[in-house]
């Protein structure tokens, strides 16, 4: 857990609400407040700004050169194999599949793995951050 926090930079969310009173928007925003750079997906607002953000409609409509090194799914966990493979092939910096509370897939997540991938299913990273007493970045 630590080294996802230290090394992470970019974080695309999937499944980024524009509400504020979604866990998604909070989730993202605490990462945005902690120095992260978040890139929300969500095809129902892509083109929008969320959170200062250009919104995506998929992780493959997101520029190859943007440093995504972190994956966080905020979707049913019957969607995770298509956004674990999409993620795989479009992603080039990726290092971490991140799956929130609530949210598993074995099969996916041993894919991820097998690719070298770091996977975390059922967390959230507004809780598990803070607790590392990690800094901000600056």
């Amino acid at each position: 857990m630590r080294k996802i926090a230290e090394t992470t930079r970019t974080i695309a969310v999937v499944g980024l609400s524009p509400n504020p009173d979604r866990p998604s928007h909070g989730v993202a925003r605490f990462l945005q407040s902690q120095g992260f750079r978040v890139i929300p997906v969500n095809p129902g607002h892509a083109g929008q700004q969320i959170l200062g953000e250009t919104t995506y409609a998929t992780l493959a409509d997101i520029p190859k050169d943007s440093g995504v090194d972190m994956v966080d799914i905020f979707r049913q966990s019957e969607a995770v194999p298509g956004i674990v493979d999409e993620a795989m092939a479009e992603l080039p910096d990726l290092k971490t599949v991140w799956m929130q509370i609530g949210v598993m897939h074995a099969d996916a997540a041993a894919r991820a793995e097998a690719a070298g991938l770091t996977v975390v299913q059922n967390r959230c990273p507004k809780i598990e951050f803070p607790a590392l007493g990690l800094p901000r970045r600056g």
